[in-house]
């Protein structure tokens, strides 16, 4: 099955899901934080709370919070939420025009958040899932002829003018040098993957990402199709620190929201048949690629293996070494991101088959 039979059977099965939804109706969307915030921004009482939390995260990003004044910020934001609980159930769309923004109203009401906090999705998925299941379902049963799959992908994304061209895009931006230096320019680099993985139709942004694989020169292509040089490791080739990657993500908005979106989706489960505790392979696979173009970008560990990771070690972790582990282990040792791609099923059996 090529990528371009992929894409007629998923909008077939999308359409469907369109057709049914007058007899099974998808559960209701919970409210945008853009909207959230416009009618709290009616109410002058409202507002005025809304603006000292938007003093307390700029002061915040400087240094940490003084307990007094961390106290009187706690304050505001539980007199907030109880004035207008809309705000803190409120949900944002990924790649929409106002995300950034939907995001900063997200977290801003969430200045002080618990541990657990940070791994719930602020992305309302509730008219994605089956979507994304049918997409990942069908790719399980592409046919390995012999021929480089990724190449496949990566030529019908080129018939398709809106891929090609942001495909493009962001290569030149990834490869380009920054002037006068020996070093790309990372923040363009990121930027312009992300409009390519939001703009362009996910049957030929995902098919160029998970191809399936049975030789190096196709495993080659796939590592190298997020330009890894620029987008994935440092110039350098030194790793940092995960747990300093972390931190630098969740200074922000959109590294933060993308990062709990794979942690809330992605978490492993033995007792769920996708082995996802939330039990949709399609929800962690669009997690997954949503942190592509943020600090925290993932990739494969070779031409040879579906494996990924971070670029980061746990080095000088301190007291802190398992929980620096466990970031590590959510790419490298978790089976429902396993699971959840297509490619590795098929390259496992692939390889098999060849070695035997």
């Amino acid at each position: 099955m090529r990528i371009s039979d992929l894409g007629i059977f998923v909008g077939t099965v999308f359409y469907s899901s369109v057709v049914n939804a007058s007899i099974f109706p998808f559960p209701q969307s919970p409210t945008d934080c853009v909207e959230a915030h416009r009618v709290c921004s009616t109410e002058p009482r409202c507002e005025a709370l809304y603006r000292g939390l938007e003093l307390c995260a700029a002061d915040a990003a400087v240094s940490p919070l003084g307990e007094q004044v961390a106290a009187e910020c706690l304050e505001g934001q539980d007199a907030l939420l109880a004035k207008h609980p809309a705000l803190l159930a409120c949900k944002c769309q990924r790649g929409f025009r106002k995300e950034e923004q939907c995001l900063r109203i997200y977290w801003r009401v969430r200045l002080l958040p618990g541990e657990d906090e940070l791994e719930i999705s602020p992305y309302d998925d509730t008219l994605m899932d089956t979507r994304m299941a049918s997409l990942v379902a069908a790719s399980s049963f592409m046919q390995l002829d012999g021929e480089n799959q990724c190449l496949k992908a990566a030529q019908d994304c080129g018939l398709y003018e809106k891929c090609g061209s942001l495909r493009s895009e962001y290569v030149l931006a990834c490869t380009k040098r920054v002037l006068g230096t020996n070093r790309c320019n990372q923040h363009k680099c990121h930027r312009g993957l992300r409009r390519f993985l939001e703009r362009v139709p996910e049957e030929y942004s995902l098919g160029v990402l998970f191809c399936p694989c049975t030789d190096t020169l196709c495993g080659e292509r796939r590592r190298k199709t997020i330009v890894p040089s620029c987008s994935y490791q440092e110039m350098e080739g030194l790793q940092p620190n995960c747990l300093h990657q972390q931190s630098f993500c969740r200074r922000d908005d959109l590294c933060r929201s993308r990062l709990a979106d794979f942690l809330n989706n992605c978490q492993p489960s033995p007792l769920t048949p996708s082995g996802c505790l939330k039990d949709s392979a399609g929800l962690c696979l669009r997690a997954y690629a949503g942190l592509i173009g943020t600090i925290m970008t993932p990739n494969y560990v070779s031409n040879s293996s579906a494996d990924v990771s971070l670029w980061c070690n746990c080095e000088g972790s301190g007291n802190q070494w398992q929980d620096c582990l466990r970031l590590q282990r959510m790419f490298t040792q978790n089976a429902c991101l396993r699971e959840s791609t297509p490619h590795t099923r098929l390259m496992d059996w692939s390889f098999h088959i060849i070695d035997g």
